[in-house]
């Protein structure tokens, strides 16, 4: 768990360094009469996350945090297959996204991962993955106007756009 902790903070502190640098490619100050410029989110929160990563490793050089102090494994058997249930969900829903759009997609994760990794209930299970996507539908595409992946199922959204605009 220890080398976990601190090869985990590195990466994530990496990962911030490039975000960084990429969002500096636009303004990230405030641009006077529109607002923060096209990169201020991303490079701030990115400037967050690299803070820290910087804690988590001044707490697992000081030996602070419970993983700094364990001797255990990373992942056991249980670990290890969770990660792999999770990780091909993950990896199916950016696939299905190309064919289904996104909204199709987050909506059959939602039924693997809430239904078959979380064992809930069928009610549970349809009434966020139905929710999540129309919410999201609502508020991307027909409030804030940003057009997500919609796939093979796009002809399906035309009514709505027809009735919105």
């Amino acid at each position: 768990m220890r080398r976990a902790e601190i090869i985990t903070a590195g990466l994530m502190a990496l990962l911030s360094i490039y975000l960084m640098f990429k969002s500096a490619e636009l303004e990230i100050g405030y641009v006077r009469g529109e607002g923060p410029g096209g990169g201020f989110w991303p490079f701030w929160l990115s400037a967050g996350m690299l803070i820290s990563t910087i804690w988590i490793a001044i707490n697992w050089h000081l030996r602070k945090s419970p993983p700094s102090q364990s001797t255990e494994k990373f992942l056991d058997s249980y670990g290890l297959r969770m990660l792999m249930l999770v990780g091909g969900g993950v990896t199916a829903l950016i696939a299905a996204s190309h064919i289904l759009g996104f909204y199709g997609a987050i909506l059959l994760f939602l039924i693997y991962y809430i239904r078959y990794l979380g064992r809930h209930s069928w009610p549970v299970t349809l009434s966020i993955a139905i929710t999540t996507p129309v919410v999201t539908f609502l508020f991307f595409d027909i409030a804030m106007r940003i057009v997500l992946p919609k796939g093979y199922l796009e002809p399906l959204f035309l009514p709505l756009y027809d009735f919105f605009f």
